[in-house]
């Protein structure tokens, strides 16, 4: 049963993973340890509601618990620096079209609520419903986090020195 939804799902679900994490060894773990916690937790599904956005709400809390277990870290950044991680970021291939990495590095500026919002949103095409169901918020907070990250992303597009040309 499982191998349908991984069939179905898995191609979506690895591309999230790789938009939140940004690291394609993190995705890869996020990945894997959203379809264990999935088959652990498969008994607590509703097959009366969609698939996705249940898979989508575990893989955030997973990488929330990511997150946490990072800031508690005594070594909180593996970099040594900004160049040695922009170095790893650059060579991890990019899901957009090269010709938009300026949008990439905006999105990746944002705060991290208003980042998850614009990826389930827009990359990943979730309607307000169910990107609010994935998040586990209301759908208005969606709505302005949204709002909120277009007025950012605006304002650092506008800058001269964001754009490729």
């Amino acid at each position: 049963m499982l191998d349908s939804y991984i069939a179905r799902y898995g191609r979506r679900l690895y591309g999230l993973c790789l938009h939140l994490c940004r690291s394609v060894t993190d995705a890869e773990d996020l990945y894997q340890d959203t379809w264990l916690r999935a088959l652990a937790h498969l008994h607590r599904y509703d097959p009366a509601q969609p698939f996705e956005p249940w898979l989508t709400r575990i893989c955030l809390n997973r990488y929330r618990d990511l997150l946490r277990r990072r800031k508690r870290s005594p070594v909180a950044d593996p970099f040594a620096s900004t160049e040695e991680k922009d170095l790893l970021l650059s060579q991890t291939p990019a899901p957009e079209a090269e010709d938009l990495s300026y949008v990439r590095q905006a999105v990746d500026g944002l705060p991290e609520k208003l980042r998850q919002a614009v990826i389930l949103f827009y990359f990943h095409q979730l309607d307000l419903r169910q990107t609010a169901r994935a998040l586990g918020v209301p759908k208005g907070t969606v709505k302005s986090r949204l709002s909120r990250a277009r007025n950012q992303l605006k304002e650092v597009l506008r800058r001269d020195d964001a754009l490729p040309f």
